[in-house]
This record gives C-alpha cells, structure tokens and sequence, in this order.
C-alpha cells in the first residue's frame, strides 16, 4: 500500500498530520471544495427501509459523514452526518484497490464521501458496498470516546463541537432547542401576531430592573448598553398601530449573576396584545405551552429530571395573598399598614428589612414558602404594586396588580402584565423607578423621554408577555442547567 506503511510516530495528534502529507501525496486535494451527495444518511435509511437483510439493490447513492468506528482494519466503517449513521463497506470483491488503499489513511473523526451500492447484511445492518471513497476532512484530533462522551463538564460547555460530536443526547437537545424556537414563532404567527425586530444597542436601557453591559459607539461617540429588555420599543410599536398583536424573540443581556437558571446572555419571547388583558395572555401562554409539548414529545406529558410534568391547560391560577396565606396562616389582605406587615412576618419566623413595605414582605414569604411547591405549571396571580410599578391595579384592591407569573418546577419561566397605558401615571413611576435607582447607585440609570412621549401620543389597553425561552426549552429537553440548552454559553477565559 505504498506511503500508507511507512512508520509512523507514536503521537497521536502527529501520526495524523503524518498521514495527511500521505494523502496529500497520493490524492492531491484532502480539502476538496465540491462533492454532492445524492441522499442524507436519514433519506438512505427511509428510501430503503423495505429491504429485506441479504439483499442487494443494485441502486448506487453517494453518502458522506464522519468516520464514528472502523473494524476489521477498514473493512466496516460507520459514518455519521447529522441525521443518522450508515455502515461502509470495502471488499475487494466489490471495492477497486485504489479505494482500499486509503483505509490505513483514515482515522475516527476523519470525513468521507462514497459511492457504492445498496444493500442489507445478513443481520439487517442497512449497508453500502464502496465503490469509490474520497477524503473530504482529515481530522487531526482524536474524538472523544463515543459511549462515554465527555465527563468534564467545563469541557463540555467549552468544547461544546466535542460534547455534540460524542453525545446524542446533547445532539437530540439543541435540535430540539431550534424546534421549540421556531415552534414559537409559528404559534404566533398562527395567533396573528407580527413579529418586529428592536435594537439590541440602546442609549437608555429599561423595560427591566438590571445590571446592562456597557459599550461604546465610535461614529455616535456616546456610551450605549446592550438591551436587557424589549419592552419599551415594543409598546412604541403598538403605539404606532403597526399591528394590534407583536411579538419578538429576542437576546437580552443582563450583567449579573450565572446559575443553573440565569446567563447573562439569553433568549426570551415578548409581546404585546392591544385590547387583550393578562387573563387573556394566561390562556395565551397554556396553548403555546401545550402546542410545544405536543410538537416535541407527541404529548402534553413530559418527564423532567424524576418528575412528571402536565402541560395540558388550564394550568392552576391562584392569587399571591391567597398562596401565601394557604402556606403560613397569614393574611396579608387584612393587614392594612407596612409596620404591620413586618410584625406578622417576624412573627412566624421571617428576617425581613426595616424598612420594607407590605408588598416587599408578601413577596418575600412567597419566595421562601411558596415557590419551591410549585412544580405543575401555575399561574400566580394578583402581585404587589410594590414590586410591578408597571401594571394595572385590580379593581378594589388597590395593593395588587394585575400581573402573573407562570412556574413550573417551581422556576419563573412567564411574566406578564394588564399594562399601564395611562402616560401621566407611567411618567409618575418611571420617575419613582429612576430615584430609586440612582439610590441604590445607578448613576447610569436615565429617564426613556422618546417611550414616554410615545406613551403620551396614547398606547391601547394590553396585555404583555415574557417568556424565558432558555428555561422552557430546559423542561421540554429534561435538562438540569440553563448552560446545558446554551450552544456556547460565556466561560471564564482561560489564563493557563
């Protein structure tokens, strides 16, 4: 076999390059830029599904995939492209010398093409006798162990090539991720909302209460932050009458903390429905959310890490003061003053600040009783206007909004409003948001005048949304943490 045998070194990575400069020799071209395969390894194993095991179609296809294993020294060879693996076959029987003169050349992780005929082994293994093979990749790093995939978890979300290349479950995961995405945008064209685009570069950040990222805009010459919310830009554009229904799946970036369920940098759905109230987006949000578990698992049924999960509406809705009082006896409807409600928190065994209010306290309690149960997807209803200084009050009950949030294995994934269209109030709250702000030390906090005269040339009754996309699609792909649903989510960069 010529070049083939000549020795090589014991360097795994140099025996490849050493074995590249042979084919180099032998084929010329290892980097080819035109080779057109005639069907996906998918599209073989559907058109031939009927073959019996011990046939030959006499039909010739041309494949190509990665080399995943090699036995009986290249004889059988599987290769893998994105939609599922074929096994090779080269005989001298059936293969020219030329062809098998390459297969001490080929390594795992090395991509071919090749063209041979169709046929089913014996024990059903759907199969092609090579006819022609070509060299379209040499590799020169070693896979990582097919079965084991990579334990190292910094690698895996690092290397995040290596952690698709040895793990289908992370494969099946982020084909899965693209589905839900556009899953969500079909649900709401179909639910007649347009989808816009707003800038991710912003001069004043809002719509959120958040930590942004700073930069600078060299032709502008003036400091801008990436967006850690749509919102202000989608209200202006229902403003504007554009469409009574916009929707935008949006990168947000919020310079804060990193968890099992928060990236600085994520995915979320928002949207704005004039004439529509938060209960009108509650039933919004069940059949989005039963539309996806139908698309991905055929049910509304899932399994999330040991829990079973329904996703068939209507979810549970129960009001904040209501679950609170259920979970600890108190009640905060009938307690009237802030002093009060501090009292009543001490009491059953909550540290709560001096200085919080009655919504701050109610909040509190739920956090710490309440959210850890809820496991089914809910709706809690009825929030704090303390905490949501951008909702609309529930009739007689000034204290409360009519705002919710949906959970489910007691996260956060949906927060939606009755949205504040009243401009002299909106103004009155922003301006109370903003001094709280600089309070606290947010000296590049500012006020949004270009959304508050927008707000002032009068915005329709809506209702608003929020989804956190990264944290459904981890429900809906059974994964434990946010970096695991993130292609390639920030790591600390390596000094080493």
């Amino acid at each position: 076999m010529g070049a083939a045998t000549t020795a090589l070194s014991s360097d795994v990575t140099e025996v490849r390059r050493q074995k590249l400069a042979m084919l180099r020799e032998k084929v010329g071209d290892v980097y080819p830029a035109h080779f057109h395969r005639t069907l996906t390894n998918a599209e073989l194993a559907e058109k031939y599904a009927e073959i019996e095991p011990d046939v030959e179609t006499g039909d010739t296809v041309t494949v190509a995939g990665r080399v995943y294993s090699s036995r009986n020294s290249g004889m059988f060879m599987d290769i893998h492209d994105a939609s599922g693996k074929v096994q090779i076959f080269s005989h001298k029987d059936t293969t020219p010398q030329e062809a098998r003169d390459l297969l001490p050349m080929i390594d795992i992780g090395d991509i071919i093409g090749v063209t041979g005929k169709v046929r089913r082994t014996k024990r059903g293994e759907l199969t092609i006798n090579a006819e022609e093979i070509t060299m379209l990749t040499k590799s020169l790093l070693p896979m990582p162990e097919k079965w084991s995939g990579i334990s190292d978890i910094e690698i895996r979300y690092r290397k995040r090539h290596l952690d698709i290349l040895s793990n289908e479950e992370s494969k099946l995961r982020f084909q899965q991720r693209s589905k839900i995405i556009s899953g969500i945008r079909r649900f709401m064209e179909e639910e007649a909302f347009l989808e816009v685009e707003t800038p991710m570069l912003q001069t004043v950040y809002g719509g959120a209460t958040a930590d942004p990222f700073k930069t600078f805009h060299n032709t502008l010459k003036q400091d801008m932050y990436l967006r850690i919310a749509p919102e202000l830009f989608l209200k202006r554009t229902l403003v504007s009458g554009l469409s009574d229904k916009v929707f935008e799946i949006n990168r947000n970036f919020r310079n804060e903390g990193v968890s099992t369920r928060h990236n600085p940098e994520f995915t979320m759905l928002e949207c704005y429905w004039a004439y529509a109230d938060y209960e009108d987006i509650m039933g919004l949000v069940e059949r989005m959310f039963e539309t996806l578990a139908i698309a991905i698992h055929g049910t509304t049924e899932l399994e999330f890490q040991g829990k079973t999960i329904s996703f068939k509406g209507p979810f549970k809705r129960v009001p904040m003061p209501d679950a609170v009082k259920e979970a600890t006896g108190i009640d905060f409807l009938a307690i009237k003053t802030d002093e009060e409600a501090r009292a009543a928190a001490k009491a059953a065994g909550f540290e709560v600040e001096k200085d919080w209010t009655w919504g701050e306290c109610l909040a509190f309690i739920f956090e710490e009783k309440v959210e850890a149960t809820l496991i089914q997807p809910s709706h809690v209803t009825h929030f704090p206007k303390d905490i949501s200084p951008f909702a609309k009050e529930v009739p007689g009950e000034p204290r409360l909004v009519e705002r919710f949030e949906s959970y489910c294995n007691a996260w956060e994934v949906g927060n939606a409003f009755s949205e504040l269209n009243d401009p002299e109030e909106q103004r009155r709250r922003m301006v109370e948001q903003l001094e709280q702000a600089h309070a606290r030390g947010e000296k590049d906090k500012q006020l949004d005048d270009e959304f508050l005269d927008a707000i002032d040339q009068g915005m329709p009754p809506a209702g608003g949304l929020g989804i956190g996309v990264d944290r459904l699609v981890m429900l809906l792909t059974n994964a434990p943490s946010i970096r695991d649903v993130i292609l390639f989510p920030a790591r600390r960069q390596k000094t080493d």
